[in-house]
């Protein structure tokens, strides 16, 4: 049964960092197109970042520079390291997985396959 479960959330400052791992089971998550996403109250769901089967990588332009995704195959676990935090960084955080090559429109979540319940990050000014 494929499990995604996230971890890492909380509340910081602005400018600070947290890093988030989402724990896999279920599947090997070297096999799998992995990413994260968000989604703040009252917006929609968006793409943070996603890393393909293959290990190429993609981020949202709103988090390029202060984000890196990444996959520990040995842990089989999804990191993402989150620096120079800002206020509209706020959101509910979840991973999500597809086997194989990543959807076409991964960055809106669709064709995402399996979810994670999330965790909450909170960025004060």
């Amino acid at each position: 049964q494929v499990q995604l479960v996230e971890s890492g959330g909380g509340s910081v400052q602005a400018g600070g960092s947290l890093r988030l791992s989402c724990a896999a089971s279920g599947f090997i998550v070297s096999s799998y197109c992995m990413g994260w996403f968000r989604q703040a109250p009252g917006k929609e769901r968006e793409g943070v970042a996603y890393i393909t089967n293959n290990r190429r990588i993609s981020y949202a332009d709103s988090v390029k520079g202060r984000f890196t995704i990444s996959k520990d195959s040995a842990k089989n676990i999804l990191d993402l390291q989150m620096n120079s935090l800002k206020p509209e960084d706020t959101a509910m955080y979840y991973c999500a997985a597809v086997v194989g090559i990543c959807p076409r429109a991964i960055m809106s979540g669709y064709g995402m396959d399996y979810w994670g319940k999330g965790t909450l990050v909170t960025i004060s000014s």
